[in-house]
């Protein structure tokens, strides 16, 4: 019989206890806020900023860009250069380049990642009717060398290129699960267990694994119990979807979600207007970066066809203006998808000032008149009227397309806005290029990749491939389609800005979208979260969650 300890020691002891409990309890789960819901978490079919951020936390490219946009290994024991002899040329003027993967890397279901599956996501990636997003990172390997089950492999490139160890999307699909939904290739992208049993613990293999899906209102993470790397600091993670960014604030300021993340949160102004009165316990970050807002353009509309339609209207939009008196002059106006922070950017491209006179004279010129303050038509007696869509909730998007829809009809041009929850924004009207007249939303762009999946004639979405490609303009210029190949495969750093700079000229000339602007991501975070690095580009910060710590909550 064990002694029955004096009252106030048991009470202490039952303190402890409790207070051991709840700072367990406290440190166990974040919830993050975020204002779109992923489509599908697939790591290769549709591209979205927030599937992006999703996939960081449970599934690791081979290679990205970190904070420091600096490349490097995700899933690979080292980087592979020419300097090192990872890499070498190859006969016919093709490249070899080789990598092993992490002795440590597991499968959420602990089976090894292994050759087997790089092979197997090659010939998903490659395969025409897969419906993969960038299917040229796969295409453009002639052949895999290696051992069944290994973890080494040779990449044949048909045509040497600059990017050769850049592999931030050639991801890595687990075949022992994903072989069977891959037997119809056509029915890949609903057969997938990503999108038919995206818990399936085996899918992933970063810190944490999908352990819940709940369709446009959360995704619940848990620890990859299979997991290698550093111990992440949470059990638990809750990815939060609240559409309307009012709703979002909200939430965060009543506690609901602990923070709300950059790359998919509260539009500029917003987080703007709110770092100036947060409360104790919350800090605000922002980020420049290569966020690029624009608008697409559908050719086939009647008008939008027309280079000089897409000039005026670009000139139509008082950019600045919208920065200065929206923004607090936070959004740096963009003349084209490249950055002024990348090294390869021209700052001497053309630049479209607020010029709604000369606006109004390349619609005359083009053959859409206007008498007196009515609408356009061209001869044919057509109204000059363009759709104007975004994603539904975003506080910034429509305000900017309030914006322009009353600049454009200063011009005479008829504007007829329309807003979609983004899950189907992105899913049908964007990927599936079914929009009849321009749709405004963002890219986050990857540091020095040439835009090959968006503006080469190659990976425009259809029904002949799936829908596979990010072309979503439809653009087809083969003057734009030589200077990315010259771009991807030149590897003297002046002859490839050479190709960099015309590049950049033939987009201010051909507006194949229009540019609007750089977008910083704004954080919202408790104090007492750290470790968390923003990067300025596609590589989330999800992807170094292993790294974030919780000290000092309460």
């Amino acid at each position: 019989m064990r002694p029955r300890p004096p009252l106030r020691a048991l009470l202490a002891l039952i303190l402890m206890v409790l207070s051991a409990a709840a700072a367990r309890a406290a440190g166990s789960e974040l919830i993050i806020g975020l204002s779109q819901f992923p489509t599908i978490l697939h790591p290769s079919i549709e591209s979205m900023i927030v599937k992006a951020y999703a996939l960081g936390f449970v599934h690791r490219p081979l290679t990205a860009y970190d904070a420091d946009w600096k490349l490097t290994c995700m899933m690979c024991t080292s980087l592979p250069t020419l300097a090192n002899g990872g890499a070498r040329p190859e006969a016919g003027g093709g490249m070899a380049v080789t990598f092993t993967l992490a002795a440590d890397a597991f499968w959420g279901d602990g089976r090894p990642v292994t050759t087997d599956d790089v092979l197997f996501s090659w010939n998903v990636g490659r395969h025409p009717h897969s419906g993969v997003a960038n299917a040229d990172i796969y295409r453009r390997i002639g052949r895999i060398d290696a051992a069944a089950g290994g973890k080494t492999f040779t990449l044949h490139l048909d045509k040497a290129a600059a990017t050769y160890n850049l592999l931030n999307d050639f991801r890595i699909l687990p075949a022992h699960l994903e072989a069977a939904a891959f037997a119809e290739p056509k029915e890949y992208r609903s057969r997938s267990l990503y999108n038919a049993a995206p818990t399936t613990a085996g899918l992933y293999d970063g810190p944490y694994r999908v352990a819940e899906v709940v369709t446009g209102s959360h995704v619940a993470l848990e620890r990859n119990a299979y997991w290698k790397g550093n111990a992440p600091a949470f059990d638990r993670i809750v990815l939060r979807t609240i559409e309307n960014t009012s709703a979002l604030q909200a939430a965060l300021l009543a506690g609901q979600v602990h923070m709300i993340a950059g790359e998919m949160g509260l539009p500029l102004d917003q987080a703007v207007a709110l770092a100036a009165h947060l409360p104790p316990g919350l800090r605000a970050e922002f980020k420049p970066g290569l966020a690029y807002e624009h608008l697409d353009v559908n050719p086939a509309h009647p008008a939008l066809g027309d280079a000089r339609v897409r000039r005026a209207l670009l000139m139509a939009i008082d950019r600045q203006a919208i920065s200065r008196d929206l923004f607090g002059g936070r959004l740096p106006v963009a003349d084209g998808p490249v950055s002024p922070l990348e090294p390869i950017h021209d700052p001497a491209v053309r630049h479209y000032d607020y010029d709604p006179a000369r606006a109004a004279a390349l619609l005359d010129e083009a053959g859409w008149k206007r008498a007196g303050n009515g609408p356009r038509r061209n001869g044919a007696g057509q109204t000059l009227t363009i759709d104007l869509g975004t994603t539904a909730g975003n506080r910034t998007r429509e305000l900017l397309q309030q914006v322009i829809q009353t600049q454009w009809r200063r011009i005479g041009v008829e504007v007829r806005p329309f807003t979609q929850v983004s899950r189907t924004f992105f899913a049908d009207t964007v990927t599936r290029r079914a929009f009849s007249g321009v749709v405004l939303y963002s890219w986050f762009g990857t540091p020095g990749q040439a835009p090959r999946s968006t503006l080469h004639s190659a990976f425009i979405p259809g029904a002949d491939n799936n829908f596979s490609g990010q072309n979503f303009t439809g653009y087809a210029d083969p003057r734009m389609d030589a200077l990315i190949e010259s771009i991807d495969a030149e590897l003297d750093p002046a002859r490839r800005t050479a190709s960099w700079r015309q590049m950049q000229a033939l987009y201010a000339e051909e507006l194949p979208a229009l540019p609007l602007f750089f977008i910083p991501a704004a954080f919202i975070l408790p104090d007492w979260l750290h470790g968390l690095r923003p990067t300025g580009h596609d590589a989330p910060s999800s992807l170094w969650v292993s790294e974030w710590r919780a000290e000092g909550r309460r």
